[in-house]
């Protein structure tokens, strides 16, 4: 199947110059999105009999336009049946399946870094079709929250691509720079490097210290770009509000980590992931000193209120460890839509 879809890639690439094409470009478009929601692209077909998409080997292609085209990043590309995505767009964007408006693209849980210019180029053999649309995503940076991830292997163990999906399989995204300078601001202070979605590497420091920013902080302090395959650090999420209910489950006894998962599908939800519980915890002051397992296997509790024995210093979710997952100690969190 990888084969076929390649070959079909490849010869959709190269059909385009096969024809002396006519070429028209439609006004550019300006759309408006909130973060964290879905937003459509329009890009409808120019060519009458649309029922034929599929079976004259019309190609496709979006791409996020850059000043310097160079720099362009691919989007999706189609033909009949075959779609491919690209980079950060992987499993967060499809092609409309209306008759009339088939090559519209819906972007999902769009977020800042989202913005920018798309162009939707649609030939069929004969005729070129090229759209532009211009996405602004509003929202507040006060609708999210920025949290430092790192996976059961330890810190430093992610490249970028790694980051961006663990960043995913927490219900988040990764967070860009001006995110992560309003979550110090807010007083986030971590000493361990992370991902940017930019593909620079960062940390926020409050309070100064030996290695931890010593002469250079306080401050958010860089460390550049970074190599995306070979380099490896932790990653700064962002997360924006729920859409669903985070909660504790009451239950009579402590549970194993597949028990955890178990319970929360009985109860008709699921097992809450990281960007669950911060989502929770900052934008909505949820507080319980019970640690809970969550669904990447971590084991965690929201403070909004120190007090003695819980988090008695700081507001803050705090991290027990990544336990035997055979462990019988924790309760869970769960989420339901």
């Amino acid at each position: 199947m990888t084969s076929l879809l390649c070959i079909t890639m490849i010869s959709l690439t190269l059909a385009g110059s096969a024809y002396s094409q006519a070429s028209t470009y439609a006004p550019t478009v300006m759309i408006l999105g909130d973060i964290g929601n879905d937003v459509t692209l329009p890009c409808q077909l120019p060519f009458k009999d649309a029922d034929d998409f599929e079976s004259i080997g019309t190609r496709v292609k979006w791409t996020k336009v850059a000043e310097d085209e160079a720099l362009n990043e691919d989007v999706l590309l189609s033909m009949g049946f075959h779609r491919k995505t690209y980079g950060s767009f992987v499993d967060r964007v499809f092609m409309s399946e209306a008759d009339d408006d088939v090559a519209s693209l819906t972007i999902t849980d769009i977020s800042t870094d989202d913005s920018g210019t798309y162009r939707c180029e649609i030939i069929n053999g004969f005729e070129d079709f090229t759209q532009e649309i211009i996405l602004n995503v509003r929202g507040s940076l006060t609708k999210g929250v920025v949290f430092p991830y790192f996976p059961r292997e330890g810190r430093y163990n992610l490249n970028y691509g790694e980051a961006t999906k663990a960043c995913l399989h927490q219900n988040a995204l990764v967070a860009n720079l001006d995110q992560l300078r309003q979550a110090w601001k807010g007083g986030l202070d971590w000493c361990n490097a992370g991902w940017l979605s930019d593909g620079t590497v960062h940390y926020p420091v409050v309070r100064a210290r030996g290695p931890c920013g010593g002469s250079r902080g306080p401050g958010v302090i860089s460390y550049g770009t970074r190599n995306k395959q070979n380099s490896r650090y932790d990653v700064f999420c962002f997360a924006t509000a729920l859409k669903g209910q985070f909660y504790w489950l009451v239950q009579p006894d402590r549970l194993t980590f597949d028990e955890a998962v178990q319970a929360c599908l009985d109860d008709g939800a699921e097992i809450a992931t990281v960007g669950h519980i911060y989502s929770a915890w900052k934008l909505e002051g949820y507080d319980r000193c019970d640690a809970g397992w969550l669904a990447d296997g971590s084991v965690r509790y929201p403070i909004s209120r120190p007090r003695k024995n819980c988090s008695p210093t700081e507001a803050a979710v705090r991290f027990v460890g990544f336990p035997d997952k055979m462990q019988k100690s924790y309760g869970v969190y769960c989420y339901k839509k």
